[in-house]
């Protein structure tokens, strides 16, 4: 079509019969999108005078931006935690596997582990764009080992480190590097940690609270050092107590700097936290809430035993334990599960459930004006989902990557 070529060759895809999460809204209208991004159709027919190459019947489908998981340790039998020969193989499968699950962009995360495995590993996770190959890979989470012994979960207690003298150095020289690092998790009590949290703020990296026994003024001052994130919350915490609701109490503290917003992962696998601890939280900072899945390398595997970094798990139906103890180990639930489970524990809007694992994962990594959202300009990571909230097809960069065989369309 000659008019579409004045601004580009690339065709022009229209999605039409459907219903759009944008602006907090499901709004009835069309996606329009062109060389991987959202495009405004009002620019496109008065500027460009320009129309659709193809049209696609999306079936009255809601539309919702891509999943963002900011904690995911592995699944498929592929643990990120573990120095293998093959590991870009792995994430590699990791990556493909999880776009039926709706997510298109993710930070594998690796739990506490020795220094040997972080210098192993690192170097082979590379920041990546998602596509047919499979979703994103927006940088590591790093979940330890500066972390409490007395909250250490599922992380194996001799690889737990402290903030040595070198303090922002001894953290340097366990990770090796931080050149592909997003997202670090550590516990705001250990001492010299304001300085450390200073420095990986610095360098653009979100610091996040967990694993921990801090009181809540350790966990405020922390947040005035920079951190922004809250890794599982209510697990490997102190409990909230009216006293001093410990790290739990940032939900509702008057003492976040202006114009900063504290983020909270939860774990909504209907495992992990009691449906009435989600609608608290929830209901207490609603725009906080970031779904995460933390899920291992048992996720869409049969039960058994199967491994979270140094240890051992058992799978039992959803619950992962440590083998032979009771304690928690991550997760087997995927994103879409999490999702239509927070949704149903906790009644809210669609929009607000769909939010939870796009846009507020998009805000805490500062890359909402490209993900999280179907603005224009912004990048065509999409999901076709029906009104179960089951997904139907994921899109990157405007290309359907998956697609639901049943669905015939």
């Amino acid at each position: 079509m000659p008019s579409n070529k004045s601004v580009s060759d690339a065709p022009i895809v229209q999605f039409t019969n459907c219903r759009i999460l944008r602006s907090h809204q499901l709004q009835r209208e069309d996606l329009w999108v062109r060389e991987g991004k959202i495009l405004n159709p009002e620019k496109l027919f008065f500027d460009e005078k320009g129309s659709a190459d193809i049209q696609l019947d999306c079936k009255d489908s809601i539309i919702a931006p891509g999943f963002i998981d900011v904690q995911i340790n592995g699944g498929f039998g592929v643990d990120f935690s573990l120095a293998t020969d093959d590991f870009k193989s792995g994430i590699d499968l990791v990556s493909q596997k999880i776009l039926s699950h709706g997510v298109t962009s993710f930070c594998p995360t690796l739990v506490t582990s020795p220094p040997s495995v972080y210098h192993q590993v690192l170097p082979q996770i590379s920041i990546r764009n998602g596509g047919a190959h499979g979703a994103g890979i927006l940088g590591a989470h790093l979940e330890g080992p500066f972390i409490s012994k007395e909250k250490k979960g599922a992380h194996p207690e001799h690889c737990l480190r402290t903030f040595e003298a070198g303090a922002f150095q001894d953290l340097l020289a366990t990770y090796g590097s931080l050149d592909c690092v997003r997202i670090v998790t550590l516990a705001p009590e250990m001492k010299r940690s304001s300085e450390v949290i200073r420095e990986l703020t610095k360098r653009g990296i979100c610091v996040s609270l967990g694993h921990s026994v801090a009181n809540l003024s350790q966990a405020e001052d922390a947040v005035q050092h920079g951190a922004t994130f809250i890794t599982h919350l209510f697990n490997a915490m102190l409990p909230f107590h009216h006293r001093d609701p410990g790290i739990v109490g940032l939900l509702t503290s008057d003492k976040i700097p202006a114009g900063r917003r504290v983020f909270y992962g939860m774990i909504s696998d209907g495992i992990h936290t009691n449906p009435a601890a989600l609608r608290i939280a929830h209901r207490a900072h609603p725009k906080g809430l970031v779904l995460v899945t933390d899920a291992i390398a048992g996720m869409g595997l049969a039960p058994g035993r199967h491994t979270l970094g140094q240890q051992v798990v058992e799978i039992d139906g959803l619950n992962t334990y440590i083998a032979g103890t009771k304690t928690l180990s991550g997760s087997v639930a995927t994103m879409d599960t999490c999702v239509r489970h927070f949704q149903e524990a906790t009644g809210c809007s669609v929009e607000t459930a769909l939010e939870a694992a796009s846009l507020h994962p998009a805000q805490l990594l500062g890359i909402e004006h490209k993900k999280g959202t179907l603005n224009y300009d912004s990048d065509a990571d999409f999901l076709m989902l029906n009104d179960g909230l089951y997904v139907q097809a994921t899109y990157i960069a405007g290309k359907e990557v998956w697609r639901q065989d049943a669905l015939g369309m």
